[in-house]
Order: structure tokens, then sequence, then C-alpha cells
């Protein structure tokens, strides 16, 4: 994985903290948003750990550079305030989810280890307070239902509207009565149909066409 963070304190607690399990490698560090795309395209890092705000070239704008890069590893956006408006924005331009500065070490691994096997990085509470804030910034907007809806089967509909509701993968199967592996695979065709790079996108999809039940979940 790679690390981005102008701080050079904080980048090497967490370069220490993750390089300490061994299922984690960090290839490379960079000091600001501009070191994203030359870090990712020398080490190829599965994930990208990076600083919301930094001084040259923000957080936002590496996101949306990264991700624009074939391949391009999963983003996981730091940032000192929770709900921060520049973490939604680049959880829209791609980032697969956000961690608060002060999140424990065992969550911080954990954190990593998820993202890098492409499961749900946002509890629901969080995605629920997420879907509310998309919801306010457009106020009496009416979304339009995203076309590659009727791409979908009946079943890869079912866990679209789960993943919208915030769950795992395990939930999902537990829910739906199927493995993991068959959810993985149903949720990256819904990736493909949707055209979408992360399951916060995904999340808002279904929420918009009344698809999930995330307010039957507990915050």
């Amino acid at each position: 994985m790679g690390l981005i963070d102008d701080d050079s304190l904080v980048r090497a607690g967490l370069a220490m903290i993750l390089g300490a399990d061994p299922q984690i490698e960090v290839v490379g560090e960079g000091s600001d948003g501009s070191d994203a795309v030359p870090l990712v395209q020398k080490h190829r890092p599965d994930v990208l750990l990076m600083d919301v705000r930094m001084p040259t070239m923000d957080g936002l704008t590496a996101t949306q550079a990264v991700t624009a890069l074939p391949g391009a590893p999963k983003i996981i956006m730091l940032t000192t305030f929770d709900l921060d408006e520049y973490v939604f924005q680049a959880l829209e331009a791609g980032a697969s989810g956000f961690l608060l500065k002060d999140t424990p070490p065992q969550d911080l691994i954990r954190a990593v280890r998820v993202v890098a096997g492409g499961d749900a990085m946002l509890s629901p509470g969080v995605t629920r307070r997420m879907l509310s804030h998309f919801s306010h910034a457009n106020p009496g907007a009416r979304p339009e239902r995203h076309p590659g809806l009727e791409l979908l089967t009946e079943r890869e509909t079912e866990v679209l509207g789960a993943v919208g509701a915030g769950l795992s993968n395990a939930q999902i199967g537990a829910r739906l009565y199927m493995s993991e592996a068959t959810v993985k695979a149903h949720v990256s065709k819904i990736f493909a149909k949707l055209d979408c790079t992360n399951r916060v996108q995904i999340a808002i999809i279904a929420h918009e066409a009344g698809l999930s039940d995330i307010d039957e979940h507990p915050v």
C-alpha cells in the first residue's frame, strides 16, 4: 500500500502501524497529493491512504487523478474532521472510504484489509449520514433513475439494495442466503453495469432509486 500525507510524523506513525501487520506492506510514501500518481505508477499499490488537506495538491484533486489511471488502487481518505465536506467530494470522485486520523491502530489495519478485499468500507450509520448529506445538499431535487439499473438481474437488484443499506459482503450473504464469493461476483457485475468504482457510489444510486432500506439499520 502507499501513504500520502504532508505531516511527516503522521506518515511515519501510519507506516509503523501498518508495516507491523504481516499482511500489509508499505511500498511507497509521499508528502503531497502531487506525489500520488508517480507513486502509483512506480509501486502499483493495492490501497492508497491519502490525506485530504495538503498544501500544493489536495487529496480531492489527487484522488481524481489516481482513479483515472488504469488499474487504479483503492483510495482511503484521511481526515481530522468527521464527515469533512472535502471527503464527500472525494468519495464521489472514486475514493473507497475515509478514516479519521485518530482511528485506533487495530481499526486502521482492519479498514485497509477490508478495502483491499473490495468489501464495504463504511458502516450503515456512516452511510446513512452520507446519504442524508447528499439529500440536504440538493433539497427538492428529483434524482434521475440510473439507466444501468435496467441491466441488473433481479438478484443483482437485491444485492444492490443491500449494499445501499451499508451491509458487508458477509452480511449480504447471510441475508440473501448465498456464499460470500457469490455476493462478490454479483457486486463486481453491479460495478460494471452501473459504471461505478466503489460501494459509496452504489449506495447513492440505490438510495436515489428507493432500493435501499438503510433506515431499518441502527446507527
